[in-house]
């Protein structure tokens, strides 16, 4: 019996403090057996994780999927390449958007998705420090308007 919906496996939650999101890709992973019975188990890490584009394929690198507890000698390699499975199409605009400028391609999460494990690929631009301290003033501000508004309805000034 297959799953139905999304069960998120891991999430690169610095990505979206140190890039500027411009557009979003669903890859699928390819993948041994024993790193899917390690991903079932909840376990990777997507700190160090990026995507490069290579003689027309993507592939993932640094992505940490720890070895499996009952594989035997058929275990994987924890930081091993790994290639995502994008139509090629998709490859072509990539090619094209990460040779023109400082574009890079970061994963945002990883998930299962009707049985399959897939990436959100992310193409995005760094910030610069003074880009991360503008957002951050934003979020404050945008939080004490609603704070100041929840407060005016609840009629305590």
């Amino acid at each position: 019996m297959k799953e139905k919906g999304r069960k998120v496996i891991a999430t690169n939650r610095k990505a979206r403090h140190n890039y500027a999101i411009i557009d979003t890709y669903e890859a699928g992973v390819a993948l041994v057996g024993t790193e899917v019975k390690s991903l079932r188990e909840g376990k990777a890490s997507l700190v160090d994780a990026f995507a490069t584009v290579d003689d027309g394929e993507v592939w993932l690198r640094g992505l940490h999927i720890p070895e499996y507890s009952h594989g035997t000698w058929t275990n994987h390699s924890p930081r091993r390449n790994r290639k995502l499975l994008l139509h090629k199409r998709e490859i072509q605009t990539l090619i094209g958007k990460t040779h023109e400028g400082s574009l890079t391609l970061v994963p945002l999460s990883m998930y299962f998705s009707e049985g399959k494990v897939k990436v959100e690929l992310a193409l995005a631009k760094g910030k610069q420090a003074y880009d991360k301290r503008q957002d951050i003033a934003r979020r404050t501000a945008e939080r004490e308007v609603t704070r100041e508004l929840g407060r005016r309805i609840k009629g305590m000034r």
